[in-house]
């Protein structure tokens, strides 16, 4: 009942919730972003969802067309995790999850082995199993480990924890600013 009904009801009130709380960031952020990006706020890049379907996702640009990185402001929007906002957007559209795989570019699908192939049977989410367990310390194989725990065995509980930890990153990560050690569950305008 949860994976069939219960997850998107989920995904649509935190969606909708996540999106009128950051309304703040948007109001402030998205001025200057347009100016400071010559009218393009916006990073958009084509991904795989659900069945390997390609969609755009959405993030608040942190870094210039051609690559160069951003200082500064750029960098914290990464580090805080806030360019990922847009995607409460994807949630509501249902290309993805609050919760799921993260999804990754779709150069890599010709990688993938049989058993990977089934991180695509569930939406990609903003937050996954691997980003709490380690995230850019994981290796390519123990990143599809998990993802594949997470695809069978989908549940309320499982999202749950997912949900929380997730939070308690962020918030670990804001209470340690200056830390070496990056916390924030996601990584920014990178492949995954």
């Amino acid at each position: 009942m949860y994976r069939s009904k219960g997850k998107r009801i989920l995904d649509i009130l935190l969606a909708a919730t996540g999106l009128i709380t950051s309304l703040p960031f948007f109001v402030v952020l998205l001025p200057v972003l347009w100016v400071y990006f010559k009218g393009d706020p916006f990073f958009v890049q084509i991904r795989p969802g659900l069945h390997a379907r390609l969609f755009v996702i959405l993030k608040l640009r942190t870094m210039h067309s051609d690559g160069r990185p951003v200082s500064g402001l750029g960098k914290l929007l990464r580090k805080s995790s806030v360019d990922e906002l847009p995607q409460f957007w994807n949630v509501l559209r249902g290309d993805m999850s609050i919760v799921g795989p993260r999804p990754l570019l779709p150069e890599y699908l010709p990688l993938y082995n049989a058993e990977q192939r089934l991180r695509h049977s569930v939406k990609p989410g903003m937050t996954g199993l691997a980003q709490i367990n380690g995230r850019n310390r994981l290796s390519w194989d123990e990143k599809f480990e998990f993802d594949l725990h997470y695809v069978k065995n989908l549940s309320l509980m499982l999202d749950a924890r997912i949900i929380f930890e997730t939070a308690a990153g962020l918030l670990l990560m804001r209470k340690t600013v200056g830390s070496v050690v990056d916390t924030s569950p996601f990584k920014g305008n990178a492949p995954c």
